[in-house]
């Protein structure tokens, strides 16, 4: 049973650790929730635990807690300092960038390294406004966990200069996904009003096999194309 000095110390504990909390925050830098890191969400929640535990903890000596949280924050403000100035560092302790669309094809070797499958991809492109895959021409995957997209020539941002020409507009349509990861989309063929038989006879699969290689098949209802992506050329 807690007793009244009990409840006074988890007030003081509580107040002293969200000024020390805060303290380290501001020396850490501003950061928004898009940019960090890995190390630096690791680095958050430990120190955000101790100060949790620190707060209802009343038979540990606090400068346990004090000593753990400097310790958090001089190895985060190490690994800034050094991958500020060491490249090579910085990649193996932040990652890299991570090209997951070259040139319009989706690279499965590079989805399976970030850990990432095809319905994330789509949905991380439908944050950025792309509901179609086909007018992507390059998709990174950042350090931060966020998608940056470069968007093919005809679907650049209009600038001052493409105001001078008319427009011309079209209804929007989504793209409809037949096959992802090896799978055929049975909603997706409904959704065109095909079966399986017209879905093998248009991509000229033979097999399951060749049915399994394909990572991402969309079709475009109004001009009646095919954009595939193969796991395997």
């Amino acid at each position: 049973m807690f007793g009244i000095d009990d409840i006074y110390w988890v007030l003081i504990n509580s107040v002293v650790s969200f000024i020390y909390l805060f303290i380290i925050s501001k020396l850490l830098g501003k950061k928004q929730i898009a940019q960090l890191e890995f190390i630096d969400y690791a680095v958050g929640i430990s120190l955000g635990s101790i100060a949790a535990e620190w707060a209802t903890k009343t038979d540990a000596p606090f400068y346990y807690y004090l000593i753990a949280m400097s310790i958090y924050f001089l190895l985060a403000y190490l690994v800034a300092i050094i991958g500020r100035k060491t490249t090579f560092l910085k990649r193996i302790m932040k990652g890299k960038p991570s090209t997951l669309i070259y040139e319009g094809k989706i690279i499965y070797e590079n989805l399976n390294k970030c850990k990432i499958d095809v319905n994330d991809l789509l949905s991380m492109l439908r944050e950025k406004d792309y509901f179609d895959i086909g007018d992507v021409a390059y998709a990174i995957f950042e350090p931060s966990g966020d998608i940056s997209v470069l968007p093919k020539g005809n679907q650049k941002p209009v600038v001052i200069e493409d105001l001078t020409a008319k427009p011309k507009v079209e209804e929007p349509s989504l793209m409809n996904v037949i096959v992802v990861d090896g799978a055929i989309s049975k909603s997706g063929l409904d959704e065109i009003n095909r079966d399986k038989s017209w879905l093998f006879r248009s991509l000229k699969l033979k097999s399951k096999k060749d049915l399994k290689n394909i990572l991402l098949a969309t079709y475009d209802d109004k001009d009646g194309t095919f954009d595939v992506h193969y796991k395997k050329d």
